[in-house]
C-alpha cells in the first residue's frame, strides 16, 4: 500500500511491547551509546565532541508535548551536551553521575511518580539498576548483550541514528498520542 498521501501512520509495534509501555510518564535516558553512537571524539585541547541525531531530538520534543518527561542521566558532562539538551527544552539533566539509580529515585519523588510510570533506555551495565525497575526498558541495537537480553524492546535503529526516536515513537503509540500528533503535520 502506498502511504504517500495518507495520514494513516505506517509505524507499529508488537501488542505485548505496547502493553508494557502504557502509562509511561517519565523516560530516563543515557547519553553515550543511546543519544550518541558511543564514540568519543577529543580535540587537541581535550574537549569532547559529540554527534546527535535530529530524529532523536524531534522524538524527545514530541514526548514532552505528549506529557512524558525526558530525564537524562549520564556519567559524562560536557558543554556541547548541555547545549543540545537545553536546545531540546530538557530541564531534567543529571550529568557526571555514574550512580543512576539514586538519581532516578530522586526524580520520581520530585515528579510524584512511581516505577510503573517510568521507562528507561540504556546500553550498558550502569543502566541496569534503573532499567530493571522501570515498567518498560529499551536498548539500542548496539547495546551490550547483558542489556539487550534484559530490555523489553531492542530498537532496529542504531544508537545516535534514530534509536531514541524509535523509543519515543513507541511510547507515543503505547500512550495513544502518536496518530493524533502525526495527523497534525498534515494540516500544518
Amino acid at each position: 500500500m502506498n502511504n504517500r498521501n495518507s495520514n494513516i501512520p505506517a509505524l507499529n509495534f508488537a501488542p505485548e511491547v505496547l502493553l508494557n509501555a502504557q502509562g509511561i510518564r517519565v523516560a530516563f535516558l543515557d547519553v553515550d551509546g543511546v543519544l550518541t553512537d558511543g564514540g568519543l571524539f577529543f580535540t587537541e585541547q581535550g574537549e569532547t565532541i559529540k554527534r546527535f541525531s535530529t530524529l532523536d531530538g524531534h522524538g524527545l520534543k514530541l514526548i514532552q508535548q505528549a506529557g512524558i518527561t525526558p530525564v537524562i542521566i549520564s556519567g559524562r558532562d560536557s558543554k556541547p551536551l548541555r547545549n543540545r539538551l537545553s536546545a531540546l527544552g530538557i530541564s531534567h539533566m543529571y550529568l557526571g553521575s555514574e550512580a543512576k539509580y539514586p538519581v532516578a529515585v530522586q526524580v520520581l519523588e520530585k515528579l510524584g511518580l512511581d516505577w510503573h510510570q517510568a521507562a528507561m533506555m540504556g546500553d550498558d551495565w550502569p543502566d541496569l539498576a534503573v532499567m530493571q525497575r522501570c515498567a518498560f526498558s529499551c536498548a539500542p541495537l548496539s547495546a551490550h548483550l547483558e542489556i539487550k537480553t534484559r530490555a523489553h524492546y531492542l530498537t532496529q535503529a542504531a544508537a545516535g541514528s534514530g534509536a531514541v526516536r524509535e523509543f519515543c515513537d513507541l511510547l507515543l503509540i503505547a500512550n495513544g498520542q502518536y496518530a493524533r500528533m502525526f495527523d497534525h503535520y498534515f494540516s500544518v
